[in-house]
């Protein structure tokens, strides 16, 4: 915490823009460190609640009109500074990858989530509807479980636009839905060294060129319909995975995949990867559904950090809404941040194999915003009372933020890790 929101930092941020242009009775440091934990507080992320917690934090009164006069736009910039140092802290983290996904430095899931605005926003940010939503575009890490990345947009905008795979990505590997679906995007990643896994999107029309495991003749495949294929019985689907070179796009130069299929409980599953043949079929499906992932971090910023509340409709400023919203996301950045750091040091078998609980990111966001106060008075003192008061606050959040269900339904995740097989359930004795 301390990494991320230095006090000298954010002095100098504010020196350098202006963010305090006069003398008055702000304490800018403990309104920043009120602000990430408002955020998690149970009454939402809005400027009243910012308030009431700087006001418990002992600083000096100060008017409701006086203060949300400091949500100016050179305060967002500050938050917005903040913001890139957390999300800096979290890039420079080391990746707790599966074996089966370790072909990459790190895996990378792009999505976007939006929130619902009051309708005094709707010229800054128009939804899809008549009505005025923020979109969050998030980049987040397989191998830390942190955002990376993430900005905003007005709901109205489709989320394909706002994904560059350029050389900043080079060894990487990516995972998004079909809303990101372009074959001018999967060239992009072949050019710069990117893995990929992604859903077969239905109006595109892959020719087989081979089909793995079965005995068919060349002139069959040559460049058959994949669709055509499954329709006349050439290639039957029996409940097996299947395993196929195809090849996409139209022109001189389609790009040639790897097709495979799976069948699950909605039925069979198609994908296009560029993975090699040492990663199966079921592996790479296994891989896709870490996508996941990306879900319970949007959920966190919305159950738990107060993403959907930070637009107050008693205030209309654009500026505190953007600010308000980096808090929320600067929390939640953090709260996963602990979590990587504690459970990469957690207790494993010489196999790898967890024996202890890990913590879940939305029980100890709960538990920070119990324990806010206390934390708040750490980062203020120095030495060994700065030693005792975080080993105190360590101690609860650990106790507190432990998964109860990490054996019991470990995710998709934590199976690929090898954490752990799940426990049968135990038998319920009959009453007769």
């Amino acid at each position: 915490m301390e990494a991320v929101l230095p006090s000298d930092v954010i002095l100098r941020w504010c020196d350098e823009i202006g963010v305090i242009e006069r003398e008055r009775k702000l304490d800018i440091c403990q309104l920043i460190r009120c602000m990430i934990i408002a955020a998690s507080s149970p009454s939402g992320a809005t400027q009243a609640d910012v308030l009431r917690a700087y006001l418990e934090s002992d600083a000096e009164n100060v008017s409701p009109p006086a203060f949300y006069q400091w949500f100016t736009p050179r305060f967002e910039l500050l938050m917005e500074r903040l913001a890139e140092r957390a999300l800096a802290y979290s890039r420079a983290q080391v990746v707790d990858l599966p074996a089966v996904m370790q072909m990459a430095s790190d895996w990378i899931i792009v999505d976007a989530s939006t929130c619902r605005l009051p309708d005094a926003f709707w010229n800054v940010y128009p939804g899809a509807g008549p009505y005025a939503a923020v979109k969050v575009h998030k980049h987040l890490s397989i191998g830390t479980g942190c955002a990376v990345h993430y900005h905003f947009s007005p709901a109205v905008d489709h989320d394909s636009p706002h994904l560059t795979i350029d050389a900043s990505w080079a060894g990487k590997g990516l995972l998004c839905d079909l809303a990101y679906a372009s074959i001018a995007r999967l060239r992009d990643c072949f050019t710069h060294g990117v893995h990929f896994v992604i859903r077969l999107k239905e109006n595109w029309k892959p020719r087989v060129l081979e089909i793995r495991g079965q005995d068919l003749s060349a002139e069959l495949l040559q460049g058959a319909d994949f669709d055509a294929l499954i329709e006349r019985g050439v290639l039957p689907l029996k409940g097996e995975t299947v395993d196929a070179v195809v090849a996409v796009g139209s022109g001189k130069n389609p790009l040639k995949l790897r097709l495979v299929g799976v069948d699950t409980y909605k039925g069979y599953c198609f994908f296009l990867t560029n993975l090699s043949d040492t990663v199966t079929a079921m592996e790479v499906s296994e891989i896709y559904r870490t996508r996941w992932e990306v879900e319970t971090s949007f959920k966190l910023d919305k159950a738990e950090q107060g993403l959907d509340q930070a637009a107050s409709p008693t205030s209309m400023n654009p500026h505190a809404l953007r600010a308000l919203m980096h808090a929320s996301l600067i929390s939640s950045t953090m709260t996963t941040l602990l979590v990587h750091k504690h459970n990469s040091k957690v207790k494993k078998t010489a196999a790898g194999v967890r024996t202890e609980a890990p913590l879940h990111p939305r029980r100890l966001a709960m538990q920070l915003v119990v324990s806010a106060s206390s934390i708040i008075t750490a980062m203020e003192l120095t030495g060994k009372d700065a030693d005792k008061a975080w080993a105190r606050s360590a101690k609860v959040l650990t106790v507190s933020g432990t998964d109860p269900n990490w054996k019991r339904r470990p995710s998709v995740l934590d199976r690929l890790r090898g954490w752990p097989a799940p426990t049968p359930a135990s038998p319920r004795l009959s009453l007769s």
